[in-house]
């Protein structure tokens, strides 16, 4: 393979998912991967992602290639299958893993550098230690925690230990979270508390999610709290948190603060909200929204 370079590179799996409620049935693709790379497809940057998926779903691949994404796709037995049950309420939700697929692997990604790396694992297995320490001599590594969090038991999705966490964690340049994930990775009751630990083992920026109640953001020992904007309607929250640190890695890499690139996070968030599947907007769509959206004036506790 020749070698090439991104500003931002995406590792993470695409996924099948199966959605079911009481008006609909459907099966679409998904994954940190998707949403995030979507979210960044109509902005000026050189980005590509690296994902694994079964032969029967590339047209996913086929998809985010015709939006002009540089996709490298490695072969997997299967493809990560999710069943999602929804029994009325959006957060009454039955989760199962019908079909796993194959980990990455450090020489899969041997000639590919970036500026950032944002992995996005949905299983605790996805992204092994050992890939991580490969693309932190490279560059900025940038996690989503959510993956390392969660196994799979009878098909059931179970909460798990990340082993290895400290040694993972003292690689990672940028960490996101929502606010329940925080306290699970570190144990602490308070979001100040546990940006503490996170920092005192060597993750440099922070971005803590807590939905409508807003975000933080750390940086050179600094928390600024980020308010929510207000979506014109609240239609699809799936993918919100993608698009969040997308947009916040995109102004990063610009030059951007933290807590203006924690804003514009935040902005792509809710203009993604107000209609079902991806946000595939432009970069000046969302700074419109900046200066015209109502801000929603209420911080969760950081203690």
């Amino acid at each position: 393979m020749t070698p090439v370079s991104y500003q931002i590179c995406c590792v993470g799996h695409l996924t099948q998912d199966h959605i079911i409620s009481p008006v609909s049935d459907q099966y679409m693709a998904g994954g940190t991967s998707y949403y995030f790379s979507h979210a960044l497809s109509g902005f000026q940057l050189n980005y590509g992602l690296v994902t694994s998926v079964a032969e029967s779903e590339m047209s996913y691949v086929n998809e985010l290639r015709g939006l002009g994404i540089q996709v490298h796709v490695f072969p997997s037995k299967q493809t990560l299958y999710f069943e999602n049950i929804y029994a009325g309420h959006p957060d009454d939700r039955s989760q199962r893993v019908l079909a796993q697929a194959d980990p990455f692997r450090a020489e899969q990604l041997s000639d590919i550098n970036a500026g950032i790396f944002h992995l996005g694992p949905l299983l605790a297995n996805d992204i092994p230690l050992e890939l991580l320490k490969v693309l932190a001599a490279k560059s900025k590594v940038s996690i989503d925690v959510q993956g390392y969090l969660r196994k799979v038991e009878n098909q059931q999705v179970c909460p798990a230990e990340w082993e290895g966490s400290r040694e993972a964690l003292s690689l990672v340049h940028t960490l996101k979270a929502d606010e329940s994930e925080l306290k699970v990775l570190t144990g602490c009751t308070t979001v100040r508390e546990g940006i503490a630990q996170l920092a005192e083992l060597g993750v440099k920026e922070i971005v803590i999610t807590s939905a409508s109640l807003g975000s933080v953001v750390y940086c050179d020992n600094r928390i600024d709290e980020i308010c929510a904007f207000k979506p014109a309607q609240e239609v699809d929250a799936t993918g919100c948190g993608d698009t969040y640190i997308a947009g916040y890695l995109f102004q990063r890499e610009k030059g951007a603060s933290p807590k203006f690139a924690a804003e514009f996070g935040a902005a792509m968030a809710s203009l993604k909200m107000e209609s079902v599947g991806s946000f595939t907007g432009s970069e000046q769509e969302v700074l419109n929204f900046i200066q015209t959206a109502e801000r929603i004036e209420k911080a969760f506790d950081i203690g």
